[in-house]
């Protein structure tokens, strides 16, 4: 593959709603560019771009491809990103490379959430966006009912280019716009139809003009004075209005057998910003222009962990040209990284390359340093702002299958978390649980099945445990005496210990003993024996917080007496103490955020309160979302993720921190105690 100038380059990424038909798109895209020799299908596992093993067990893409076709003089970097829900760290490093965004909507389900967050997500970035409404050859699909709905969300700027003429519910042929004339598809094959007589593609070639008209104030005076537009003015004015986000081109066609593929791929590559256009951001704020003659620079928007291949880090060359043998400093690291060689992505396989420009992508392997999100350049001086990416919120405790493959899942785990930055996995000091944090069901299957097949560690998954607490609600004052003799010197220790309850997480020792009736050389070792015992409650073994012991009074033996006595001495009493001085069971509450749709806020609610958590705020913000504050019981949110989803179709997110501690409902407390005992 030779190398392309940076107006040459386009880089767009392919989002949508899962079974949308993104894949089949790019798919069919690279079919046009004589890539492949037919369109493959997600459903069998022929897709080219959902080449990973998992994406062939499942039909549906889960993580991002990338595909580099030359089609003429121009050379387009498909971005493939998965629809589902559960991957959308991958949608966050498609439009981390892509300059501009192409979103697959199907004819037959119309405008679906996964297609809005996917709009959401290119703006936030100001990537120029177009949508292809897809699946026209189904029966159930609708073209112009999509796009009533994409103007009733996104107004004006939603501009028909390729649309498609219908009689008797079959598709007859589709309408470029532009150029005004109508084609016939035979798959790829375009042949030149009669133009149709229709209310409907006249109103949609109105929008267009008017979409051009507002881009161009001269266009404008042109389009009110009733004068035709020539074609280089309305490509020109597209070409305006794309770039400012002002204009959002629709095209149409059926991905698995190429109708109007060669319309919407021409077109694209005709008003779709090139890669010179794309801004990249810095983390210090700036922006700055890709520049073939800038520093050697690149970003690594995406990672591949394999134990058998290596690492394959994807990047983005930023400024300069990246060749064979490069020496670069990581920004992250300070450390210096040779790319030794240099690749073209083509899906599952790679090309060697020789160099690799400015605004152009491609793929390194072996640089065991680098993680997704690093800059690599000459100086080390420059930080691409990091991928924002959604953080993970359903937990799962994971557990061995086969004893001593302890070491061989973490491991395993620590590289999926390099390859996929929307996992964690933490180790809980306090349940002694290695918690694993997700997206969601789907995402812990396909993590679990790669730790199986990658790592060879199969592991059992189960409900993380909760980290309770015991304190006590009233002062007592109790006795502990050790006393034992078994033949020449014995063991003595007594001790009177108050215990009360105080506001620490940790012990509060105090001694006011008067008289030497327990020496100050034995103080120490009453506090160790005390707060030894805090490690477990007397209730159901969790532990201890909130008490304040005072050491008041007690006796010794001059000779059998000992250290050891007397933390024994201290133990008892501790036991006697909180078990007589009203203990109780306490559990973790999280503070919980969740924005939500309006028309959906009461399910919400509804199930917030059902968790036994308490609303304690509202706020309403922008798109018709409210900001829904409470506090749950962190016992309660295990399936929350899950819930949310269900109940809001994927368009709810939350996020929950602990807050404090409160003691449990009775009746709960019984049932944990009784199962903590029984365990």
């Amino acid at each position: 593959m030779k190398e392309y100038s940076q107006n040459s380059i386009y880089n767009i990424a392919i989002l949508g709603h899962g079974g949308s038909g993104k894949t089949t798109l790019a798919d069919s895209v690279l079919y046009y560019g004589k890539a492949t020799e037919r369109i493959g299908k997600t459903a069998d596992g022929t897709s080219v771009l959902d080449f990973d093993a998992e994406e062939k067990k499942r039909g549906n893409s889960v993580s991002t491809s990338v595909y580099a076709l030359e089609i003429g003089d121009k050379k387009l970097n498909i971005i493939d990103a998965p629809g589902q829900f559960d991957f959308a760290g991958g949608v966050c490093e498609a439009i981390a490379a892509a300059d501009g965004a192409v979103i697959a909507i199907s004819g037959k389900s119309g405008l679906t959430v996964g297609a809005k967050q996917s709009y959401d997500r290119a703006r936030a970035k100001n990537l120029s966006v177009a949508f292809f409404v897809g699946k026209l050859d189904s029966s159930h699909a609708h073209f112009y009912r999509v796009i009533s709905s994409l103007v009733a969300n996104y107004g004006a700027v939603i501009c028909p280019v390729v649309v498609p003429y219908i009689e008797d519910e079959t598709v007859k042929c589709y309408v470029d716009l532009i150029e005004n004339k109508a084609y016939a598809f035979d798959g790829m094959v375009k042949k030149e139809f009669r133009m149709p007589v229709s209310t409907e593609i006249d109103q949609m070639r109105d929008m267009l003009l008017e979409a051009v008209a507002s881009a161009d104030e001269n266009l404008m005076e042109k389009y009110f004075g009733g004068e035709e537009f020539t074609r280089e003015e309305l490509i020109n004015g597209l070409k305006t209005g794309i770039e400012s986000g002002d204009i959002c081109p629709v095209y149409c066609g059926v991905q698995q057998s190429g109708d109007a593929i060669p319309l919407f791929v021409d077109s694209i590559l005709e008003i779709m910003p090139s890669a010179d256009k794309g801004k990249v951001r810095l983390d210090e704020g700036n922006e700055i222009n890709p520049d073939a003659n800038g520093e050697d620079a690149l970003f690594v928007f995406k990672t591949i962990a394999d134990p058998f291949v290596g690492k394959l880090s994807y990047f983005k060359v930023i400024t300069g040209k990246i060749k064979g043998d490069a020496k670069l400093k990581n920004n992250r690291t300070g450390e210096e990284e040779r790319l030794s060689k240099i690749m073209w992505l083509k899906g599952g396989k790679q090309e060697d390359a020789d160099v690799i420009t400015a605004g152009d992508i491609g793929s390194v392997s072996k640089l065991g340093g680098v993680i997704t999100g690093d800059t690599l350049s000459l100086s080390g001086k420059i930080k691409v702002k990091d991928i924002d990416f959604p953080a993970p919120t359903l937990k799962t405790a994971v557990y061995p299958i086969k004893k001593g493959d302890e070491e061989k899942i973490t491991a395993g785990l620590n590289r999926l978390m390099e390859e996929d930055r929307t996992i964690s996995v933490v180790m809980d000091n306090e349940t002694h649980e290695q918690i694993l944090s997700t997206l969601g069901e789907q995402h812990i299957d396909v993590i679990i099945s790669r730790l199986k097949s990658k790592f060879g560690a199969e592991v059992e998954l189960k409900k993380p445990k909760i980290a309770y607490r015991e304190t006590i609600r009233k002062s007592v004052k109790v006795q502990g005496r050790h006393k034992k003799q078994s033949g020449g010197h014995g063991q003595f220790g007594d001790v009177w210990i108050e215990f009360e309850p105080c506001d620490s997480e940790e012990l509060v020792f105090e001694e006011k003993v008067f008289g030497g009736a327990v020496p100050k050389n034995f103080f120490p070792a009453v506090e160790k024996g005390l707060r030894d015992c805090t490690a477990k409650g007397v209730l159901a073994g969790y532990p201890v917080v909130g008490v304040k012991a005072t050491l008041v009074d007690g006796s010794y033996h001059p000779v059998d007496s000992s250290e050891m006595a007397f933390k024994t001495a201290a133990s008892i009493a501790f036991k006697d103490g909180i078990s007589s001085a009203n203990p109780v069971l306490m559990e973790p509450i999280g503070t919980l955020k969740v924005l939500v749709p309006d028309e959906m806020l009461g399910d919400v609610i509804g199930d917030i309160n059902k968790r036994r958590g308490r609303i304690i705020g509202m706020n309403p913000v922008a798109n018709k979302m409210q900001e829904v504050i409470g506090e749950v019981p962190i016992a309660e949110m295990s399936d929350f993720s899950t819930a949310m989803r269900s109940i809001t179709q994927g368009t709810a997110t939350f996020s929950i921190e602990f807050a404090r501690y409160e003691d449990v409902p009775a009746q709960l407390a019984q049932n944990i105690i009784a199962e903590a005992n029984k365990e």
